[in-house]
């Protein structure tokens, strides 16, 4: 037989039995090993979800919830909230505070700001450690018409006055990658590289990245090779389908798994947020599914 006519028979076959058998999809082979693995996780990712996807949910019953996943932290949560996870014995791996701490769109890049966010850092980075939690989320704010040189220095002036503080309470501050193409605009920390360059200027281990895999695969692609070259300058990933930040299956264009797999490879110890926003009707099976997804062997 030959080769030709060889690739001929196997297409042929699996045409005929596309008729009978249903899709292989991410979702059909994910659901399988949920019946294998029940909540028994692998234990490569350490898995957390970000609070805002599920904020219809409140936070007791999201706790409860995530447990029953396997998931051990809910982030992006603020003081107030932060005795609600301690009660259901979860963490928040990637805390932030309140005022200017939360601004995404006037962060350190502009000198103007630092004033209040050097004075609500300075309150909240002691309120971390005493948690018990050791990072807290930073942005950098919108260009407003500032080069990247510009803003990288006075993010830098900005971040070095808070250094003393973070490193007397052990707390790394962590700034989001983000894309200006879709959501955010004019946002300065929009590529791996801009933010590397901001860690190096910085020059301390108490500032880090938050690798956002749905914003940089928008800003830039090439998602394996970026956080091969740039791991050492992230503290902290998220998660996101592309587009449209929904589930992250096979409805969208990433493939998880793998992208897992190489930041294991790189060493990396630490959490893996979910901050997808669920399109479906239940919220949880998603989030389960999304955990199962991430879940690599």
């Amino acid at each position: 037989m030959t080769l030709v006519s060889s690739r001929r028979e196997v297409l042929k076959s699996i045409v005929v039995g596309a008729v009978a058998l249903p899709p292989l999809t991410l979702s059909s082979v994910f659901a399988k090993n949920n019946e294998v693995l029940g909540q028994n996780l692998n234990g490569k990712i350490n898995h957390s979800v970000c609070r805002w996807c599920y904020s219809k949910i409140p936070l007791e019953t999201l706790a409860q919830e995530a447990k029953k996943i396997g998931i051990t932290s809910i982030e992006l949560c603020g003081p107030e909230e932060w005795p609600v996870l301690k009660k259901n014995g979860l963490t928040c791996a990637l805390p932030w505070g309140e005022g200017a701490t939360r601004s995404l769109d006037k962060g350190f890049c502009d000198p103007a700001n630092h004033e209040a966010l050097i004075r609500d850092f300075t309150d909240v980075i002691p309120k971390v450690q005493a948690a018990g939690y050791d990072k807290i989320i930073c942005f950098s704010g919108n260009r407003r018409g500032m080069s990247d040189i510009d803003g990288m220095r006075n993010c830098a002036m900005g971040i070095r006055k808070l250094l003393p503080l973070a490193e007397k309470h052990n707390v790394t501050l962590v700034m989001e990658l983000l894309n200006s193409k879709v959501d955010h605009r004019d946002y300065m920390c929009d590529k791996t590289s801009w933010g590397a360059g901001l860690c190096e200027m910085v020059s301390s281990d108490k500032f880090k990245l938050l690798y956002d895999i749905y914003h940089m695969q928008i800003m830039e692609g090439d998602v394996i090779a970026t956080i091969r070259k740039y791991h050492k300058y992230i503290a902290h990933y998220h998660t996101g389908g592309v587009p449209g930040r929904n589930e992250i299956d096979e409805s969208q264009e990433l493939y998880y798994p793998a992208i897992m797999k190489a930041i294991v490879e790189t060493g990396y110890k630490g959490y893996v947020g979910q901050e997808f926003v669920p399109s479906r009707k239940d919220d949880i099976a998603s989030l389960s599914q999304a955990v199962k997804i991430c879940d690599i062997a």
